[in-house]
């Protein structure tokens, strides 16, 4: 079997697709500003704020996981949710890279 197409781009190319594929789902962006919005989270405290199942919210819940997003930890029977500040920061980085390479340019 051929290489896969995405070694043809750098690690870090790869890691930003990965991060916004995991993003990339409107309830995905939900949980991410509900979790911006409270200090911890139970994973039931989301299902009452989304529209959603509790299966469906937790297949989310582990998309962004398994990206490194959101971090959880165990608290007797519930798991609290919070972003990850280091994968944030390399989101950030990413956009702050653009926008400082727009500024000197026009169209």
């Amino acid at each position: 079997m051929g290489a896969s197409k995405s070694d043809s781009f750098s690690v870090e190319h790869n890691e930003i697709a990965s991060l916004f594929k995991a993003l990339s789902h409107p309830a995905r962006i939900a949980i991410v500003d509900y979790l911006l919005s409270v200090d911890s989270c139970i994973c039931g405290d989301i299902v009452n704020e989304l529209p959603l199942a509790q299966p469906t919210i937790s297949q989310h819940l582990k998309e962004l996981k398994n990206a490194n997003i959101i971090k959880g930890t165990i608290e007797g029977t519930a798991i609290c949710y919070c972003l990850n500040p280091d994968t944030m920061a390399k989101i950030e980085k990413y956009f702050g890279g653009i926008i400082h390479q727009l500024k000197n340019k026009c169209c």
